[in-house]
């Protein structure tokens, strides 16, 4: 992965992920906690760290594939219809990400999903992989990354991509 550290001991890595929902209007998301921690979990959609200089949409789809096994083509992906940086600890290292997010519409998600394409990582660090509706994503009473991403699966859903990178918390 194209991470480094900064002169203050920071682990830097770009990111790019996607918010895919499938027919129902269900949106994907994978639920993590920190293998140093067992007590920080998450709630995120899928996607991960870049390549050095990989292009933010053939990585979104490329992590898409390897932790759902949800093949879809770089110009299915609408967007990018968000941004945020993020600082964070994950397995006793503090990081700082820079994320780009897609949006795509996955037309026969089905329900299999394929995780045999998890890193080692990923492995000891999601519990979970599944579609939520925006409510249910509401209601996990655990952190969701990023927070507004009930809000804007339904925007997404409503309205569509208005065209608009936004940046979120």
């Amino acid at each position: 992965m194209g991470e480094w550290r900064d002169e203050d001991g920071v682990w830097f890595r770009r990111a790019a992920r996607v918010i895919a929902v499938d027919p129902a209007g269900r949106v994907l998301v994978m639920r993590g906690v920190d293998p140093a921690a067992h007590d920080h979990v998450w709630w995120i959609t899928p996607g991960g760290g870049l390549e050095p200089d990989e292009d933010e949409r053939a990585g979104a789809v490329r992590e898409l594939f390897e932790e759902s096994g949800i093949r879809l083509d770089p110009a299915e992906l609408a967007g990018p219809v968000a941004v945020r940086s993020a600082r964070f600890d994950f397995d006793g290292r503090p990081y700082r990400q820079d994320e780009v997010l897609f949006f795509a519409r996955v037309r026969d998600a089905g329900d299999a999903l394929d995780t045999t394409g998890w890193t080692a990582v990923e492995q000891a660090s999601v519990t979970e992989l599944r579609w939520v509706t925006a409510d249910e994503l509401d209601a996990v009473g655990e952190p969701v990354y990023p927070p507004a991403l009930p809000s804007i699966v339904r925007g997404l859903l409503e309205r569509g991509w208005d065209g608009v990178l936004h940046t979120v918390d």
